[in-house]
């Protein structure tokens, strides 16, 4: 089995969008597949087979892209309900978020065999957990390589550049990183992207593929997830 911790240069940068369609890649070339979103916010009750419960969107799209398909909590254990910043969520529920109960909770979905295991984080890679952890700390110890994306807008290079040496300087290994177009139109998206290019291949760390904006895409259809799959490649290291 091989584990990867995603995170992102910001909220909104397309941690999902990247997440999934690398489990729809991943089953594409005949592995099995397994995503865990540790801690969401911004959930929303659902009517389930066992009465209401809180689920938030981008786990339920981890969820569908898993060949491993769990009950809902093993692929989001933690499931907050204001969409804000999860330490601050858990406040308002009276919950503590710690780096050891989160990983206590989430053993359920680490233990599920697959070969190819994607957790994603949330926000950015020093999300916090509490006053003294965050979310950096948990991947450490998931002992996962690290896949960053890269939302490319206004700001994105010195994002991407603080990201990605704030990763290494914990420790974690960055496999790969990913170039997700967030608007059509973005003012000098050929510069931004060939600076990154060079600044992350000159460290080695390759380029798993640039993603395009796609207006209305609707990412519960594979079809249509499909034109974003097609643009990347799974990390080799």
């Amino acid at each position: 089995m091989k584990r990867y911790f995603i995170t992102g240069t910001d909220t909104d940068a397309g941690k999902t969008l990247v997440s999934s369609a690398l489990l729809q890649k991943a089953q594409q070339q005949g592995l099995t597949t397994f995503g865990l979103k540790p801690v969401a916010a911004g959930c929303e009750s659902v009517k389930t087979d066992n009465g209401l419960q809180w689920q938030n969107e981008d786990a339920q799209l981890l969820r569908q892209y898993s060949t491993e398909q769990q009950e809902y909590s093993r692929h989001n254990p933690i499931a907050l309900q204001a969409a804000i910043a999860p330490h601050i969520a858990a406040e308002q529920e009276n919950t503590a978020l710690s780096c050891n109960d989160l990983l206590t909770a989430c053993q359920p979905g680490l233990s599920v065999a697959a070969d190819f295991q994607l957790v994603e984080g949330a926000g950015g890679w020093l999300v916090p957990l509490n006053n003294t952890e965050t979310l950096a700390d948990f991947a450490g110890e998931l002992d996962a390589e690290v896949i960053l994306v890269v939302g490319l807008r206004l700001g994105c290079i010195n994002h991407a550049l603080l990201s990605a040496q704030v990763i290494q300087n914990c420790g974690a290994k960055l496999v790969g990183w990913v170039a997700n177009s967030l608007s059509a139109d973005m003012e000098a998206q050929a510069g931004n992207l060939a600076f990154l290019r060079q600044w992350f291949e000159h460290r080695q760390i390759p380029l798993l593929g640039h993603t395009p904006y796609v207006a209305g895409i609707d990412r519960t259809q594979p079809e249509q997830l499909q034109t974003i799959t097609d643009c990347l490649t799974l990390p080799t290291v």
